[in-house]
């Protein structure tokens, strides 16, 4: 004999799946979504919901067109990759970069839990002395590579209060890595999730005294969603 499901209990059935694909389509499109298109390959990231100020900042200057043929002029393996400058399109070889930006800078949002671990997305700024109020450049931006920390290490930055670290953000730095004595200090307003190993390859690009690549690494930024 065949037994069937009441019309209740597939209503139901049918409810919960489109209630669990609505949450996890929300899910995914958290944030927007923007692509970094180098000469090196293609990464994806996630602007954060959580800062934005920065967010909105970035988007504006993609839609106008501010990051087109730009170049990654400050790269340091183990650290970062900076990008940002707009003098730095079509400048000449072993040309000092890093001055330019909008005219503007964006309020410091420094978020608990948005860290500087391996691709986080971070503002780059002037120093203490002369921007105590830690504001961000307007357009200068850095992607974090870092490096994986000890345990012990960990330890040893809390103990001199270098950083402040919980054991979800320890266990982050002792796997998938970072900089940490960062946090805290400088804006992250999102992540990489897409294309690490794009990242991995333009920081290990030789570079010059002023750690501008040898051979220019061009990028251009767009709006995915």
């Amino acid at each position: 004999m065949k037994k069937y499901l009441s019309f209740p209990i597939v209503s139901l059935i049918i409810m919960l799946f489109l209630f669990s694909f609505h949450a996890m389509a929300q899910e995914n499109n958290s944030g927007r979504l923007i692509k970094f298109e180098t000469s090196q390959g293609d990464m994806l990231v996630r602007l954060y919901d959580e800062t934005p100020l920065h967010r909105d900042n970035m988007i504006k200057l993609i839609e106008e067109g501010f990051y087109k043929n730009q170049l990654f002029h400050r790269v340091i393996k183990d650290f970062m990759i900076q990008g940002g400058d707009p003098h730095s399109v079509g400048a000449d070889k072993g040309q000092r970069l890093g001055s330019g930006g909008p005219g503007y800078t964006v309020p410091a949002e420094f978020k608990d839990g948005l860290i500087h671990k391996k691709g986080a997305l971070a503002a780059a700024r002037k120093g203490d002395q002369v921007n105590p109020q830690q504001a961000s450049n307007g357009s200068q931006f850095y992607l974090v590579q870092g490096r994986v920390f000890t345990p012990e290490e960990i330890n040893i930055l809390a103990q001199r209060g270098v950083a402040a670290l919980t054991k979800e953000t320890a266990e982050i730095y002792t796997t998938l890595g970072g900089t940490p004595h960062l946090d805290g200090a400088y804006t992250v307003f999102g992540e990489v999730v897409e294309g690490l190993e794009v990242l991995d390859l333009i920081a290990a690009q030789p570079c010059d005294a002023y750690d501008r690549p040898n051979e220019d690494v061009i990028f251009s930024i767009s709006i995915v969603r």
